[in-house]
């Protein structure tokens, strides 16, 4: 019994695909000189008849919902909105366009887009969107000047948990995450049904039993 949430956890990360050639993203202008404040558009292009998610991993490897582009051309935003003050989205098939109305720092990360397809979900190459970094030159101090004593930190046996996390292995948890949020939704709501089901069966046979 202890090995079946396991082999369950197992058996659904089995259903997530990245990188498909079914589903792949771009953006139609250079994202190299991103500005605060530009209009950037991002699209996704599929080859099957489905509905797409967008989500974006921020630059501390967070995922972040933004929207979900049904089929029929219908918009459903963070919190079951339909419109954002950030974002924009519409379907132009096989093309699902997300716009970021006003790029801020906020907005710095990558893109994906997510496919959901018989019971599998496909993820697109990642769209990468900073902004470039900005460089700061230290004033100089007028005349020569003596150094002063170099103060030195032992630190060989704490350096250890300074380092930072690996981002694509953040990344790939986040995803999995991510991933079996859309597959245990659907296994709980089934698991409920029979339970339901099995109720009923045991109603009836203690009816009948009675008579």
């Amino acid at each position: 019994m202890d090995t079946a949430p396991a082999l369950l956890l197992l058996f659904t990360l089995g259903f997530c695909e990245y990188g498909h050639g079914a589903i792949n993203a771009r953006s139609p202008k250079d994202m190299t000189r991103l500005q605060v404040g530009q209009r950037l558009e991002l699209e996704c292009r599929i080859t099957i008849h489905s509905g797409v998610f967008w989500i974006q991993q921020d630059k501390a490897g967070s995922l972040h919902f933004i929207v979900f582009i049904s089929s029929t051309s219908q918009a459903t935003f963070e919190g079951n909105h339909r419109a954002s003050t950030r974002f924009e989205a519409r379907r132009e098939h096989p093309l699902y366009h997300l716009v970021v109305k006003s790029f801020t720092p906020r907005d710095e990360g990558k893109y994906f887009c997510v496919m959901n397809f018989n019971q599998r979900l496909y993820f697109s190459p990642a769209l990468l969107a900073f902004l470039p970094a900005t460089t700061v030159v230290a004033p100089i101090a007028p005349g020569p000047t003596t150094p002063g004593p170099t103060m030195q930190w032992d630190i060989t046996e704490k350096d250890s948990c300074l380092k930072t996390p690996d981002p694509d292995s953040r990344m790939q948890e986040d995803l999995d995450h991510f991933c079996l949020v859309f597959l245990w939704v659907p296994l709980a709501g089934l698991c409920l049904l029979l339970l339901q089901l099995l109720a009923t069966i045991m109603v009836l046979h203690r009816c009948k039993a009675r008579h």
